[in-house]
Parts: C-alpha cells; structure tokens; sequence
C-alpha cells in the first residue's frame, strides 16, 4: 500500500473522530442545557404552588388590598398556563414583580408579619427565590457554552450540518429591573 493512501485515510479518519466528538459535545450540552432549564422550571412551580397559601394568608389581615392580591394571582395563572421556556421566562418576570409588591405590602400589615404561617410561607418562597436566581446563573453558564460551541470555529461546521439552534438565556425583564410601587391609596 502506498505511503500517500496511508496518509489518506490516518486524514481522513482523524477528521471523522472529530466531527464525531464535535456532534456528541455538541448533543451532552444540548441536553445540559435542557437539564438546567427543567431544574429553574421546578422551583418555578414550587414557587407558584406557595403562591395561594400566601395569598390566602395575606388576605384575612389585608381584605381592602384586593388589586394586589388579584394581581398576584392573576400573574400566577399566567404563569401556569404558560407553554414554552420563553413564556415561561417572561411570565415569571410578571409574578416576581407581583411578588415583590405582595411582599412590601405585608409590612405594613405587623400582626400578619408576627404569624407563624405567614413566616414559614415567607421563608420558603425566599428559599424558593434563591434557588431560582442560582439555577438562573447555572442555566445562562449552559447557554453560554452551548451558543458559543455552536457558533466558534471548527465546531459551527457540525452545528450548522446537524441543525443544532441557539438557546435563549434567562434574562431579567424590564419590570423585573424596576423597583417595585406599593401604593397605599
């Protein structure tokens, strides 16, 4: 056998091993991705299982605080009938803004902020909003390393051929940026 038909197929063969590794780094990130994505939607939904025990605990010492507490709800529903990461993403911008005036609301309200179920129901969704926030930042770290193995040199070749898309990043809406207002009129 020839020396340059030797050469030939080492070449080719060290190309196919590459394309091979590239497809299959390609595929673990896509799936660390959707593994990131699945454990922000299982606080998600914890937080939005905690939501009604709060507002009904809200609502025996805050009855005339009704927008607030519809909001919350409504903002909640939205959230539950969501069907995509993306709506998902921004319906959970819409119920921690709704949140976080539903929280400034309660300290005007001393006696609710001394009962022990409002407590432990204010504890776990501040657990629950942890926990978001730090899959969030684990989810993006994903994001970030799956878009760019997609989209560097060599590697976009492969991308490109097998369809491989970009993700979305779980970013901050422009009410999430905003400080709440919690009016008292």
């Amino acid at each position: 056998m020839p020396i340059w038909l030797i050469v030939i197929i080492v070449i080719v063969v060290l190309i196919l091993l590459w394309a091979f590794s590239t497809y299959n780094s390609l595929v673990v990130l896509r799936n660390r991705v959707k593994d990131q994505w699945a454990q922000i939607d299982v606080q998600l939904k914890r937080r939005a299982d905690l939501i009604p025990n709060l507002v009904e605990t809200i609502k025996g010492y805050a009855k005339h605080e009704k927008s607030t507490l519809e909001d919350v709800v409504k903002a909640r529903n939205t959230f539950a009938s969501a069907k995509t990461p993306e709506d998902e993403m921004k319906a959970s911008g819409e119920l921690t803004q709704a949140l976080s005036r539903l929280m400034v609301l309660s300290e005007s309200y001393p006696e609710l902020k001394a009962n022990q179920n409002f407590l432990s129901l204010q504890n776990d969704l501040k657990d629950c909003e942890d926990k978001i926030s730090t899959m969030r930042q684990f989810y993006n770290d994903t994001v970030l390393k799956y878009n760019n193995k997609i989209e560097v040199i060599p590697s976009n070749i492969i991308a490109s051929i097998a369809h491989f898309k970009k993700e979305a990043f779980f970013e901050a809406t422009g009410e999430e940026r905003n400080v709440p207002k919690v009016s008292f009129e």
